[in-house]
């Protein structure tokens, strides 16, 4: 999530022995082109939102290759001998604005993705994966890296500088440098196929999103909110629709399935949401999956992997899928036995006249809450007004950790209008960056919630303060209605803020070491999310949006003893997803019917039939959009076993609130970036590994003897 480039990766054709130069000179200077400029404005300049056209980024994208391709050959051909100073450091240096302008095109393809847009990723992405393997297989430059290496321990270099050192040459070689030059060219075929794939992948998903169920009788809708009615309305004159328009899309489908009496809706909703990339049409995506995942195992054993999942977990916490499924099978039997629980409850609220379907799971499991609880989910989004919940989030993050903000929307560019901005100080006036956000769904952007990192920080000359910014995809309603959200929208925005706090209170002197791993990535947002519920937060900001009332004590105390209600069907959905995406990527020859696999792997665990993975194989973009989570998606739960045990810390000290604690947590893991291993720096926090039982007590699940480490 809080990985920028996720489209493409970088730039040139793959030449066996050296890196080779760009061709395609362009025909007009680079001042011409203003994505090619410096960045200018505030805080060492900010992107320049309001400049950026598709048909400005081919000239661009062949400029700053070459530039690029020209810093690197430089390293490489140096005479001097290698040295941390004239190898690793300029690489540190190396393809700034190349950067720039990946991050400016990365952001628009997840946002602001028109058919141009599509149409220039399908055709450079390939481009961009060959030209980074052109940098990995250089010889003469590989050369550099491993001589210093080789004397990394006997030439005076710091800890930091050794472990950038060995982690980039341990990348170097994950990434194929030591194969001979046919496995290279082999290689470089393979990436730059997948690099085409996830792109049909991602323009395929995107079309079945952008569609929409238009309801011209406002009957069908009875039971939803009129809240829910209003962002439906909006969507429908959006597209030019009469009446109503259900987007395929999760902020739009889940309060249809949670609340509308109308069963067909709810049925027909469903199925169009779930059978996303699965429609055998143009936009199906299964043979798509077929060939990444096969592309996947070949390009594992030609590095020396049995699998994808094996080379694809060498850089993380877990080291082994073997270890990621066995903390998921720890959880998988009490989550299987719980939503047991939860359908019996159901069907004894629905009677004999029907079964509990999957399009039924949301509406019965409201009512037992209702029921159980009192409790109405549409009770609490008068509370949760977007503005306020984001000023509470803001306030959170500044009595913890110190950092203060004032925004500033409207003098610094954005993509799209409805953006908000605000500078950052830390608790000393000093300043820190620029926190974007992106609020709204809308046609062209990618589903879901993430962060992005327009700009990282770092220490190295010339330092560089944070460019950080948070996407949702909240319903907006008609102009001048107040935006509520559901708690889990809520608890989605206090997630992505964590990230932004990570990268806010990031302090690394080499950008090298600021990417955590996977499985650590997860881990400050997951933790972040502990704060929306504090009392001192809902006081403040938790207010409904008539009365400016705060929640009511006894309102919170149903949301607190209903906390564990439906952990079942929550972990269920989530973990069907990571093990399936696990098993997908362990099969050693990557050889698989997408829709076969998905059905026989989620029999073999035993999948209560009354739901369907959160992300159905035919639609999970965190795998086939890029490599970014794939086997990787268990990442989630590692770091909600650090999270949950992380909590527990500041309980343990006596208030959520605890200085002492969240200056220790800041220190010791939000502001290292990977400067440490990670599991090392945990235990320097925790004093021990983390506990999978805080994780279990979280969710309500039955505890476990000791085992170690997770």
């Amino acid at each position: 999530m809080q990985f920028l480039y996720l489209a493409a990766s970088a730039v040139a054709l793959m030449a066996s022995t050296s890196i080779v130069a760009q061709t395609g000179a362009t025909s007009t200077t680079p001042a011409a082109n203003p994505l090619l400029a410096d960045w200018t404005g505030p805080l060492g300049g900010v992107p320049p939102w309001d400049k950026v056209r598709p048909e400005l980024f081919p000239q661009a994208f062949e400029t700053t290759l070459a530039e690029r391709t020209a810093e690197y050959r430089k390293i490489a051909d140096n005479p001097a001998k290698p040295t941390f100073a004239n190898t690793i450091v300029r690489m540190q240096l190396a393809g700034k604005r190349y950067g720039q302008v990946m991050t400016l095109f990365g952001v628009m393809t997840g946002n602001m993705n028109t058919p141009a847009y599509q149409k220039l990723d399908r055709e450079w992405s390939p481009k961009f994966s060959a030209a980074s393997d052109a940098i990995t297989f250089d010889k003469p430059l590989f050369a550099r890296i491993q001589a210093i290496y080789a004397g990394r321990n006997s030439s005076g270099l710091n800890a930091q500088q050794i472990r950038l050192v060995t982690r980039i040459y341990d990348s170097y070689v994950r990434q194929g440098a030591k194969l001979t030059d046919a496995q290279k060219t082999q290689l470089s075929q393979y990436n730059q196929q997948l690099a085409t794939a996830f792109s049909t992948f991602g323009e395929k998903l995107l079309a079945d999103e952008s569609k929409a169920i238009s309801v011209t009788d406002e009957a069908q809708l009875a039971g939803l909110p009129d809240s829910v009615k209003a962002v439906a309305k909006a969507a429908a004159a959006e597209r030019k629709l009469p009446g109503f328009a259900i987007v395929n899309t999760r902020s739009a489908v889940d309060p249809v399935l949670t609340y509308a009496t109308d069963r067909a809706l709810r049925e027909k909703v469903w199925r169009a949401f779930v059978n996303r990339g699965d429609n055998g049409d143009a936009n199906d995506t299964n043979a798509t999956i077929a060939q990444i995942v096969k592309l996947r195992a070949d390009r594992a054993h030609l590095l020396g992997f049995k699998t994808h999942a094996d080379w694809r977990m060498q850089d993380t916490m877990a080291k082994t899928p073997a270890a990621a499924m066995d903390l998921m099978m720890r959880v998988w039997p009490a989550a299987k036995a719980r939503v047991g629980e939860e359908v019996a409850d159901m069907q004894k609220v629905a009677g004999n006249s029907l079964t509990i379907e999957p399009w039924d799971y949301r509406f019965y499991q409201e009512k037992v809450r209702k029921s159980r609880y009192d409790l109405d989910q549409a009770q609490l989004k008068p509370y949760f007004e977007l503005g306020n919940i984001i000023q509470g989030s803001l306030y959170a993050a500044n009595r913890l950790y110190g950092l203060n903000f004032k925004e500033i929307t409207g003098t610094v560019p954005v993509f799209e209008p409805n953006m908000r901005v605000w500078s950052v100080t830390d608790k000393n006036g000093k300043d820190v960056g620029l926190f974007y956000r992106d609020d709204f769904a809308r046609t062209g952007k990618r589903s879901g919630a993430w962060a992005n990192t327009y700009r990282g920080q770092r220490g190295l000359a010339p330092a560089q303060l944070v460019l950080s910014s948070n996407n949702n995809n909240f319903a907006k309603g008609a102009p001048g209605e107040p935006i509520l959200i559901s708690l889990d929208d809520a608890q989605t925005l206090f997630h992505e803020f964590g990230h932004a706090i990570h990268a806010m209170l990031q302090n690394v002197y080499y950008p090298g070491l600021a990417g955590t791993p996977r499985d650590f990535v997860e881990y400050p947002s997951q933790v972040n999310e502990h704060w929306l519920l504090t009392r001192d937060v809902l006081d403040k900001y938790a207010r409904h949006y008539q009365t400016k009332a705060a929640m009511p004590q006894a309102l919170l105390d149903k949301i607190e003893q209903s906390s564990k209600f439906n952990e079942g069907f929550k972990t269920a959905e989530y973990l069907s997803s990571a093990i399936v995406d696990m098993m997908i990527h362990t099969v050693p020859d990557g050889v698989i019917d997408p829709d076969k696999f998905e059905a026989a792997t989620l029999a073999e665990i035993g999948m209560p039939k009354q739901l369907v993975m959160r992300h159905r194989v035919p639609q999970f973009q965190h795998l086939f959009a890029s490599d970014s989570y794939s086997a990787g998606y268990y990442s989630y739960l590692w770091s909600e076993t650090m999270d949950a045990d992380t909590f527990a810390a500041f309980e343990e000290a006596g208030s959520p609130w605890d200085k002492p604690t969240a200056d220790r947590f800041a220190k010791i893991l939000l502001s290292t970036g990977n400067e440490t291993d990670r599991a090392e720096a945990y235990r320097a926090f925790r004093g021990r590994d983390p506990d999978v039982n805080a994780l279990l007590k979280k969710r309500g699940f039955p505890t476990q003897a000791p085992q170690g480490t997770k």
